[in-house]
């Protein structure tokens, strides 16, 4: 039996018909898992545990009447007796060797510390865009205009005394060795 052009057309065109719907029903389908699984990522990214970051909090051996966090007519001490303020100008300051950045409980202000010099912790004023935890050596630790930076050395009783940065390592840090 021959087929005219015309039935020829006609069951092409539903085979056609047929196939865009099969085709139309699969992305729905693929649409719909796709969808699923986002929400779900969405959801277990959203339940997963925060971790909030504690202040560290020291007691200084020695005691001034001016100390970084404390104001004057509105205006933020950042430095004090035995801090050295650096002009960085917008630069980056580098970590000297890897160690870790912690919060302070001065709110414009950042511990570093290392085990490569364990009885030290550096207290850095003035850093912003600072990424909290583990760091490696030369990585960034923060940027900013000003940097008070402060040499704190532990003493046998738990009590940090401020004590004159070593030249190597604030050059270090300015990534002058880099």
């Amino acid at each position: 039996m021959k087929m005219t052009n015309m039935q020829a057309i006609g069951s092409s065109t539903s085979y056609d018909l047929t196939l865009s719907k099969r085709l139309k029903d699969r992305l729905r389908r693929r649409s719909r898992e796709y969808l699923t699984l986002f929400i779900t990522m969405l959801l277990l990214s959203s339940c997963a545990a925060k971790s909030t970051l504690k202040p560290r909090a020291i007691t200084l051996q020695q005691q001034w009447t001016l100390n970084p966090g404390d104001e004057i007519a509105g205006n933020p001490v950042t430095g004090s007796l035995g801090d050295i303020s650096l002009h960085l100008g917008g630069q980056k300051l580098y970590a000297p060797f890897d160690g870790t950045l912690e919060m302070s409980e001065q709110s414009d202000c950042t511990f570093y510390s290392t085990p490569e010099i364990p009885a030290y912790l550096f207290r850095l004023c003035g850093l912003s865009k600072v990424n909290y935890g583990e760091i490696k050596a030369s990585k960034s630790m923060g940027k900013g205009e000003y940097l008070s930076f402060a040499t704190l050395r532990r003493q046998p009783d738990g009590t940090w005394i401020i004590v004159e940065p070593a030249r190597d390592v604030l050059e270090k840090a300015l990534g002058a060795d880099s």
